[in-house]
């Protein structure tokens, strides 16, 4: 028996005339008394079907007892439909097929959600995924996913990188996050780790030989989640020894082209412009900065040092944004809450009406000088942050996407890319009382760096980049330390110990001091990428199977409790009260 000599959306009118057998999901039923319709689905689109109790009367009286998902085999003749009932809306929509024989090959419980339904609520559809899967969004985001990874690979390949596979048990290494760790049954009281990404192997790859790698990893991070973040994701790793970074910046833009290209029919011009990060952080506030929009930040520190208005004048930085738009005072004080949430004190402003007069608080205390500074066309406003370097960033790169949202600022149908280089290599942590790596541990320093990065790491730059797609971080990544004195030196700075460096890296230290290759690579996340290229708010929109953002599967219940048989094999005993909640959360 042939289940089906063609896919439902596949049915043309070149067809017609032909005996052809096709099975699916019934998407929708339609009964006008004699003539049954109904809609095939399956994941290549829709073709319509026609019960015709005088052609096929005994498919005619199944047809009567179809429902909505059920799953159908129906063999006939394609036929054209007459002109009046021809659909433009579906590439099927010149032809349908009249049915001769029709099985129901299973039937639906009554569901939970329609397909078609919208504002679903989102535990719903996880809970009964196999179902939301089937909704034309995910069929398409999940087909995307499918295509990029393909064009991923073509490139990869192309650009001949080898492709090979890291363990997914392997060592906690201090990457940003938090590790989720494994138990060893055969090694009680140890524990593995699953890979945050696998950096120190891409590493050890190349320096075993492998000059050029590449992989499709699966990677694992305990952080809390949001829209954008997920525990479990897929990543495109590349590392190469004897780096080029032209060659790698210009490999990369190809393969965005190609996905794009294959995803979308969409031409995107290459190379890509280029920032470093003083300059992104200058002019956007933001080390991911978005280029749909223009509301560049603008400096005002020096004008405003002598200030009347003690605020500007007290702070060590003063920056300011014109937005073209004369706000209202309530607008004004929503403006400031969103300020306050990014930790600004408050929101200083100057608004231009419409006859050109300026309406604000603080103009009083400010001088010709600076008022002809932030002088703005009728119907603007500026928009001001006084404090820190850093807090001003925050909170006028906040400010200015928000903006861009709110104005209708942003063009939806572009696609504005560019990389970020030079990015500090350490940033100081109040709460650890000691310096962290910006990018990672393994992230040399960037040329002229290398002498003094641990005697002066305010100042130090890392060779590192990151590529930024509609304002979202897509890849990043660096040039490697390959000499193990200063990668020892690195880890000092970081607090680490010799001891420490031992127990930890031992592994690195001995491969660097054993003829490693200079190298360096990349990573993009698949799963963000994706977001961007399905235009999806939701990164659990284009991932097959995600947890939700308590990070539970609400589908099996995951993750749940085992068998104390289990634990005691394990080694493991739990302490009173944990977990010990009774059923399936989040289901």
């Amino acid at each position: 028996m042939t289940w089906r000599d063609l896919m439902c959306g596949e049915v043309r009118p070149e067809h017609v005339g032909r005996r052809v057998t096709l099975a699916g999901w019934a998407d929708s039923r339609r009964d006008h008394g004699g003539l049954v319709f109904v809609d095939l689905r399956d994941r290549t689109g829709i073709c319509q079907l026609v019960l015709n109790p005088e052609r096929a009367p005994e498919a005619a009286k199944s047809g009567h007892a179809i429902r909505n998902e059920f799953v159908l085999r129906a063999e006939g003749e394609v036929v054209r439909r007459a002109p009046e009932a021809v659909n433009p809306n579906i590439p099927t929509g010149e032809v349908e097929l009249q049915v001769d024989t029709l099985e129901i090959v299973s039937t639906s419980t009554p569901l939970p959600f329609q397909l078609d339904e919208e504002n679903v609520d989102e535990t719903l559809r996880l809970r009964h995924r196999w179902l939301d899967l089937r909704r034309p969004k995910m069929q398409r985001n999940i087909g995307l996913r499918s295509t990029m990874v393909s064009a991923i690979r073509r490139t990869m390949e192309g650009g001949g990188f080898l492709e090979i596979e890291t363990p997914i048990l392997f060592k906690p290494t201090p990457e940003g996050a938090r590790d989720f760790i494994v138990p060893s049954r055969l090694q009680p009281g140890r524990f593995f780790a699953l890979p945050q990404s696998p950096q120190i192997l891409k590493q050890l790859l190349v320096i075993g030989g492998f000059d050029r790698y590449f992989q499709i990893a699966r990677c694992f991070r305990d952080e809390d989640l949001r829209a954008d973040r997920v525990q479990e994701i897929t990543q495109l790793d590349v590392e190469m020894a004897f780096p080029d970074q032209e060659f790698l910046f210009a490999l990369m833009e190809q393969m965005i082209q190609v996905a794009w290209r294959d995803c979308l029919d969409v031409e995107l011009e290459a190379p890509f412009p280029r920032l470093t990060w003083t300059e992104a952080d200058a002019r956007f506030g933001s080390d991911k900065p978005d280029l749909r929009f223009e509301l560049e930040l603008e400096e005002a520190t020096e004008i405003t040092r002598d200030s009347k208005f003690g605020v500007f004048a007290d702070a060590p930085s003063v920056r300011f944004i014109r937005v073209p738009q004369a706000f209202s005072r309530a607008e004004l004080e929503r403006l400031e809450a969103v300020a306050k949430e990014w930790g600004a004190k408050g929101l200083a402003y100057l608004v231009w009406d419409e006859e050109g007069e300026v309406r604000s608080p603080i103009a009083k205390f400010l001088s010709e000088a600076e008022l002809a500074h932030f002088r703005c066309d009728p119907g603007y406003s500026v928009l001001f942050a006084a404090d820190e370097p850093a807090m001003v960033s925050r909170v006028l790169g906040a400010l200015r996407l928000h903006l861009g949202r709110e104005l209708g600022l942003i063009d939806e149908e572009a696609w504005k890319w560019v990389w970020v280089t030079d990015f500090p290599m350490f940033e100081w942590s109040e709460e650890d009382d000691r310096w962290g790596a910006v990018h990672h541990p393994f992230t040399r320093p960037a040329p002229g760096f290398e002498e003094n990065f641990d005697t002066d790491p305010a100042h130090a730059l890392a060779h590192a980049y990151d590529l930024i797609g509609n304002g979202q971080e897509l890849g990043g990544g660096s040039f490697r330390i390959h000499e193990a004195d200063i990668q020892a030196r690195v880890f000092s700075l970081l607090k680490l110990s010799p001891e420490e460096q031992r127990m930890k890296f031992g592994f690195l230290l001995d491969a660097l001091a054993m003829g490693a290759p200079p190298h360096g690579g990349i990573a993009f996340g698949i799963d963000r990428m994706m977001m961007v290229l399905a235009k999806e708010p939701n990164l659990r929109d284009v991932i097959a199977f995600p947890k939700n953002q308590a990070g539970v599967d609400p589908m099996s219940g995951a993750p749940s409790e085992v068998e104390e048989e289990q634990l005691r094999e394990l080694g493991i005993q739990l302490r009173p009260g944990v977990g010990q909640e009774s059923g399936p959360a989040g289901r």
